[in-house]
């Protein structure tokens, strides 16, 4: 019997323009068929970093040209990013789908995240989102526009935006009426549409959710049996590009805390994926982080990185 899983993907790996993403996922969709083809009940989240701070930027830089007659609050942005990279995902799944004969609806879920409007990181931004620029275009835009702008991973500089952390998922049940009625589930895009309840109404407020995190509650809320974080390496390494190196197949909870005490994992990239799958797998649950062309190979334990208690 397949599993009910969920795949995160990354939004570095989605491309620049949406006519490049479009192109990428093409392929993205083979490995993804490869495991719903195998049986397996598959939700799929993604990662917007890059793409809802394109989108926020052109607004704002058509209303500061009168184009438009104001700019994109930054909850409609993660919105629209959602529907876009959503529609691209599920075209090119049920087009593969198709090519195979396998009769599947692919739905995107326009999703909201509930987090709390206390939490610490509204006073702290680290969230980077949009393009890359240098330093000097970088404290131009911090001083024009009041962003705050950080050097990301050796790229460049990047605007930051707040980033909670997820507590509930609010359409956790429409995803599980979709997947138990044998659709591919596109949800949680860009780690959903943050909000918080105010008297009781949901409310949205500008930040970015982090989408291993989120992909990591909604595993726990709609009890997938694995959660696939996917990245660029086959498997999480520590002492990473040093003589030392060392490729890690698996990783119990208590290791992969030590390994985080030590600094092993870059804050930017691997941190958040180690810790989003030690949350999954102190539920009791299967955490893998592998890359995308390997997914199928590291269900079988035959690639990636297995999490466990």
């Amino acid at each position: 019997m397949g599993r009910k899983i969920v795949i995160a993907l990354g939004g570095n790996a989605l491309g620049n323009t949406a006519y490049e993403q479009l192109e990428l996922v093409k392929n993205t969709a083979i490995p993804i068929v490869d495991l719903i083809e195998a049986g397996n009940q598959v939700i799929i989240a993604h990662g917007n970093g890059p793409q809802v701070g394109m989108i926020n930027l052109g607004m704002s830089t058509a209303a500061e040209a009168k184009a438009i007659k104001s700019d994109m609050p930054f909850p409609e942005c993660g919105a629209m990013s959602q529907g876009y990279i959503g529609y691209h995902l599920q075209n090119s799944i049920g087009n593969e789908l198709s090519k195979r004969k396998i009769k599947k609806n692919v739905a995107t879920i326009v999703t909201q995240v509930l987090v709390d409007e206390f939490d610490d990181a509204f006073k702290n931004p680290t969230k980077p989102i949009g393009a890359f620029y240098d330093k000097e275009t970088a404290d131009r835009i911090a001083k024009e526009k009041g962003y705050t702008m950080i050097e990301d991973s050796g790229r460049g500089y990047r605007q930051v935006v707040p980033s909670p952390k997820p507590i509930d998922v609010i359409e956790k049940d429409m995803v599980n009426t979709l997947v138990d009625n044998g659709s591919i589930v596109i949800t949680v895009g860009g780690g959903g549409i943050p909000v918080i309840r105010k008297n009781g109404m949901l409310i949205g407020t500008p930040a970015v959710i982090d989408k291993d995190f989120a992909s990591a509650k909604l595993a726990e809320l709609i009890k997938a049996d694995t959660l696939i974080i996917l990245t660029a390496v086959d498997r999480v390494s520590i002492n990473f590009g040093k003589p030392d190196q060392k490729n890690l197949e698996e990783m119990t909870i208590s290791e992969a805390e030590k390994y985080c005490e030590e600094g092993q994992f870059a804050p930017g990239s691997m941190l958040p994926k180690v810790k989003a799958c030690m949350s999954f797998a102190s539920n009791g649950g299967e955490a893998i982080i592998a890359s995308l062309e390997n997914a199928a190979m590291a269900l079988k334990g035959e690639s990636g990185t297995k999490i466990h208690l």
